[in-house]
């Protein structure tokens, strides 16, 4: 197979609609090495962000709700005092897609 890895947040999601195949998950290893900090575990990918106060989290949690917003995927949040936790899967096809490595990355960029 050839390597299909390139920067991901220079991708655009693309809708999904379902029907589509999930990513395998030899895929799903191989993008997970572009990302800082995310783990895959049941069917999704996560990563808890940390902040030194309530008001930086909020802030993250709107950068994030814009880029979801842009994007067209929308990941669950766990928010608290000084913690934010996203998780992304694609809901229509019950897996993993590329949208879910795109929109991780860019999250990834907004620490960077």
């Amino acid at each position: 197979m050839e390597n299909e890895s390139c920067d991901l947040t220079a991708k655009k999601c693309v809708p999904c609609e379902g029907g589509a195949a999930p990513l395998s998950q030899e895929r799903i290893d191989e993008l997970l090495k572009e990302l800082d900090g995310w783990e895959y575990s049941d069917g999704k990918i996560s990563r808890t962000f940390s902040f030194k106060d309530f008001y930086e989290t909020v802030e993250f949690v709107n950068a994030i709700a814009w880029i979801a917003n842009r994007e067209g995927h929308h990941p669950d949040l766990e928010v608290s005092y000084n913690t934010c936790k996203a998780y992304f899967w694609t809901h229509a096809i019950n897996g993993m897609s590329e949208n879910d490595f795109i929109c991780a990355a860019k999250i990834d960029a907004l620490q960077k």
